[in-house]
């Protein structure tokens, strides 16, 4: 009778300690499709930025170094989003993600207030249509980070609760870093369209 009462005890426990990691697994897995939605409105960013520089480029023939500070900025920023796409739960990819999105909104928003200066530019339909694109998809990444990061917050709590902390760091579930806002003033601010 003792030994049935001993195996339920272990049978219960080891369910118990299936749910958790069953719980962690489907946590991180949470944290990297929310992250997977962030990239894919990032690649959708990528892919207008060379079309609203194109199309800049016949206005602003004399602003030759703010449209290639944009092209090399999103060169940058779309090598470091595929890094962190191949693993959102490494700190450093999305460390560098961060300060290459960063330089890219600078850059962005340094384009659009030198594009201010010519009318023919902001009156052309292709730059209004792409302005308003790009508006509308820098509405989605910030719905996506808040997304991946509510998933992050989330997954790392569980992941620092007793039990689940030393069960976590058993089978090697790291913390997630979270997506924040850089730290230069020009960088915080979102890139304003406006033609």
């Amino acid at each position: 009778m003792g030994f049935i009462i001993f195996l339920v005890i272990v049978a219960i426990i080891v369910f118990w300690l299936i749910s958790i990691y069953n719980g962690l697994v489907g946590l991180r897995n949470q944290f990297k499709n929310a992250f997977s939605q962030i990239d894919v409105q990032l690649k959708r960013r990528y892919d207008l930025i060379p079309n609203l520089v194109e199309t800049a480029k016949g206005y602003m023939k004399h602003e030759r170094e703010t449209l290639e500070a944009v092209i090399a900025a999103r060169n940058m920023a779309y090598t470091a989003a595929q890094k962190a796409a191949s693993d959102p739960a490494n700190a450093e990819s999305m460390k560098g993600l961060q300060a290459s999105e960063g330089q890219l909104t600078g850059a962005l928003s340094r384009f659009m207030a030198v594009s201010e200066s010519y009318p023919d530019l902001k009156a052309n339909t292709t730059m209004l249509q792409l302005g308003e694109e790009l508006t509308s998809t820098e509405n989605k990444i910030s719905f996506a980070r808040q997304a991946y990061n509510d998933a992050v917050t989330e997954y790392n709590i569980r992941i620092e609760v007793f039990p689940n902390s030393v069960l976590a760091g058993m089978f090697n579930f790291r913390p997630a870093e979270l997506l924040q806002a850089t730290e230069a003033p020009e960088e915080r601010k979102a890139v304003k369209v406006q033609f």
